[in-house]
């Protein structure tokens, strides 16, 4: 009998900024800088991290992904078949922009493939959301677009809108790291009646504002109380481009994730010059490089193409 060897393939899943202000672990954007798996069957396991942004990082079977794709095999019962892993990704690490959520999904989804895709779209969602914690990530890397989405013991919910004609992003990626777990040890374990009143206002008044394609609320509804405040100490100039960033041009501000990305709504038809200098003034004046990019909101999500 002639052995059958299944064709490599490619997952590419893209960056993602989560929260946007008020929507807390609920609210998430997908961004076009990706993640990018190719798995070849063959007889043996390897795994391989290729570029810069992956330097350091455990090319074996400790790498995140390919524990992603074990993670997926244990959900289907399965035993995961030997193949190489080559992964690539343009997702700057512990910035804000979900390169671990990234991670996570595209390993998801390699697996599943691998495997013949024994796990539905909605499994591999609430597996992801589950191992991360939380769905704001995890949700658009997998959908695209614009999500929101909730985790509870019953599964993973979530409603996918696509982005209102001409909401462009402009992301401010510092040169510094800051590790979500550390962002996260800073926030308060309760918070007063009246900061959830108006967490939940303003999140449901800027999920309602992107479904309608309101721009025009977008300054109002992306104010926080949760946790800006308390992480605009780790990242210097935060503070700054939330009170200021609406005055040079932009639609709203908030921390992508938890930072120390920032990111800045604005509307794509309109130049944003003075956006990216009042930006480059604020970095420049708490002594901070990076850079600056001006994206769409990817629409695709995670993506398999046959052939490597």
């Amino acid at each position: 009998m002639r052995e059958v060897t299944l064709p490599s393939f490619t997952v590419r899943t893209p960056a993602s900024s989560a929260n946007l202000g008020p929507g807390f672990d609920s609210l998430g954007l997908s961004l076009p800088l990706f993640t990018s798996v190719t798995v070849t069957p063959q007889t043996v396991t390897e795994v391989v991290p290729l570029g810069p942004e992956l330097a350091g990082t455990p090319a074996d079977e400790r790498n995140y992904v390919y524990r992603a794709m074990l993670l997926a095999a244990g959900r289907a019962g399965r035993e995961l078949p030997p193949a190489r892993v080559e992964i690539r990704t343009e997702i700057p690490l512990a910035r804000g922009l979900g390169s671990s959520a990234a991670a996570l999904v595209a390993g998801l989804v390699a697996g599943n493939e691998l495997l013949g895709r024994p796990l539905s779209d909605a499994e591999v969602l609430d597996l992801a959301a589950r191992e991360e914690g939380h769905p704001d990530n995890v949700a658009p890397a997998l959908l695209g677009g614009i999500v929101v989405a909730t985790l509870d013991k019953r599964g993973t919910h979530h409603v996918r809108l696509e982005p209102p004609p001409h909401l462009g992003v402009t992301v401010l990626i510092p040169d510094f790291e800051l590790s979500t777990h550390g962002a996260r040890a800073v926030l308060p374990g309760e918070y007063s009646r009246a900061d959830a009143v108006h967490a939940l206002s303003h999140a449901a008044l800027l999920a309602a504002a992107l479904a309608q394609g309101r721009l025009d609320l977008l300054p109002h509804a992306m104010q926080d109380r949760l946790h800006q405040s308390w992480r605009a100490p780790l990242v210097p100039g935060l503070s700054d481009i939330l009170e200021g960033a609406t005055g040079h041009g932009a639609l709203g501000a908030a921390l992508s994730g938890a930072g120390p990305t920032v990111l800045c709504f604005h509307d794509a038809r309109e130049e944003t010059a003075k956006l990216h200098a009042f930006l480059r003034e604020v970095m420049e004046g708490h002594g901070l490089t990076g850079r600056m990019l001006d994206l769409p909101i990817e629409t695709g999500g995670t993506v398999v193409r046959r052939g490597g």
